[in-house]
Formats: C-alpha cells, sequence, structure tokens
C-alpha cells in the first residue's frame, strides 16, 4: 500500500508559499507556466498559494526543481550575521556602498547572438536594483522569450578589476556575464559565459560577446529573437561588434 504524501504544516507552507509568489514576481513568469514546469494542475498551484490547500513534500520538490531553488528553510542552519551597515555591500560582492553603485542601477535592454540561428540576436530586459535584504545590487531577466531559463541573481563590483560581474549561482551552477560600463551614456559591454542546452540532458559550456543598452536607448525595444528584418536589428548588431571591435572582449582562436 502506498504511503501518503507528507503534508507540511501550514507554516511551512504560508513560508513557501511567500516564497514561490516572491519568484514569480522576480522572474516575471506567469503562474501557468510554473504550474507546467514543475507538471502541476494549475488549479492545485492556485489552491496551495492561496492558502486552500497545505503543501504536500512532493508537490514542494517539484517546485523547486522547477524553480532551481530550495523553498524549505533548514532550521538547523545558523541564521545569516546581520550586516553592520545595511547599504555596504559583503566583501565577495566588492564591499561596495549603495551610493557609490547607484549609477548602474536601472532597466537595460539586453543583447547577446542568439544561441539557436547564428544570423539572429537574442534580446530580453535586465533591471539592476538594490535590494535590502541582500544588502548588494541584484538583477532580473524578464522579456525572455525561453521564460525557463531567465535568470536572476547578485552584482559584483570589485574596485581592483573595474569591471561589473552578474553572478547566477543555483546549487553550485554558475552563469557569469563580466562587463565594462561606460561613465557616461550607461552601456555596458562584455562577455557570457553559461551552458547550451542541447538535445536531452546534454550541456555544453559556451561563451559569446553581450551587450546591456538602458533602456532609454531604444526608442520601441524588440525582445525575443531579432532577425535581419527588425527595426532594431542593426542597431543590436552594432553594439555587439563594438563589443569585440573596441575590444571589451576578446575571442582568442583555439
Amino acid at each position: 500500500m502506498p504511503t501518503p504524501d507528507k503534508q507540511l504544516s501550514a507554516e511551512q507552507s504560508r513560508q513557501i508559499a511567500d516564497t514561490i509568489r516572491e519568484e514569480i514576481a522576480r522572474r516575471r513568469i506567469s503562474r501557468q507556466s510554473l504550474a507546467e514546469l514543475a507538471k502541476l494542475s494549475l488549479s492545485t498551484l492556485e489552491k496551495v498559494l492561496g492558502g486552500r490547500r497545505p503543501f504536500t513534500l512532493a508537490t514542494t520538490v517539484r517546485l523547486e526543481q522547477a524553480l532551481g531553488v530550495s523553498l524549505r528553510k533548514t532550521p538547523e542552519a545558523p541564521a545569516p550575521l546581520p550586516a553592520v551597515n545595511g547599504e555596504v555591500a559583503p566583501d565577495d560582492l566588492g564591499a561596495y556602498s549603495r551610493r557609490a553603485v547607484a549609477w548602474i542601477e536601472g532597466t537595460y535592454v539586453t543583447v547577446r547572438p542568439s544561441f539557436g540561428d547564428k544570423d539572429a540576436i537574442f534580446a530580453y530586459r535586465t533591471e539592476i536594483t538594490w535590494d535590502n535584504a541582500a544588502s548588494s545590487l541584484v538583477f532580473h531577466e524578464s522579456e525572455r522569450q525561453d521564460a525557463a531559463f531567465t535568470q536572476f541573481g547578485e552584482v559584483a563590483v570589485p574596485n581592483q578589476s573595474g569591471h561589473i560581474y552578474l553572478v547566477t549561482n543555483r546549487h553550485g551552477q554558475h552563469r557569469l556575464i563580466t562587463v565594462a560600463r561606460l561613465a557616461i551614456s550607461g552601456e555596458m559591454y562584455g562577455i557570457i559565459t553559461t551552458l547550451l542546452a542541447g538535445r536531452g540532458s546534454s550541456l555544453t559550456p559556451i561563451a559569446a560577446p553581450i551587450a546591456y543598452l538602458p533602456i532609454k536607448m531604444v526608442a520601441s525595444p524588440t525582445f525575443g529573437r531579432v532577425s535581419a528584418d527588425d527595426p532594431n536589428y542593426v542597431q543590436y548588431r552594432q553594439h555587439l561588434r563594438r563589443t569585440t571591435e573596441e575590444p571589451f572582449a576578446l575571442f582568442l582562436p583555439g
């Protein structure tokens, strides 16, 4: 006889629901999309998020796998030490003050080569903001055609290199973007290092030029896969070429 699925406590269910709502808001994905990723019915997801049904262990695990984050708190883990100053980032992010990096905050049109079409450009939105809870800059992507791969993470700004690092770390799996920012106009140019999803479970390391354009620079931004007949294609392509031609990023021959 199968063992009934363990139900979580009312307090655990409230905490998990709050975390999921925060993740949905950060990634700007719909509940329908999350339900499909987690292989749950939308009705089930709505009920647990609305408190009309407690979370079960199986449902929680499916949602954790879909989001790539842990939803259950571990009581035995020590609480993080409070920051000495709520507006100074941790040392491993560069120990910068909020005032010192305010010029980086904003919304950017992000462009890189399409990994699936050598002649196309992939474009999406990135927001960089100050997160009081993390006491650092954080970034959140949206308007991605491949919504399941939407990224968010921390921003490191060390004094030593003069570069900006957008870091995703999910259970030890990293994606790193290294860029330099133009002081006056605000564009950022550099390299993205990530994994290319292939057939099945195949993943291949890949690096490509990337550019962040302050959204005010693009009158009517186009997001998704941008082909040569799109009115923004030439502008996007010029910025990607600038990344390697000036050069903000170097790609050495093998």
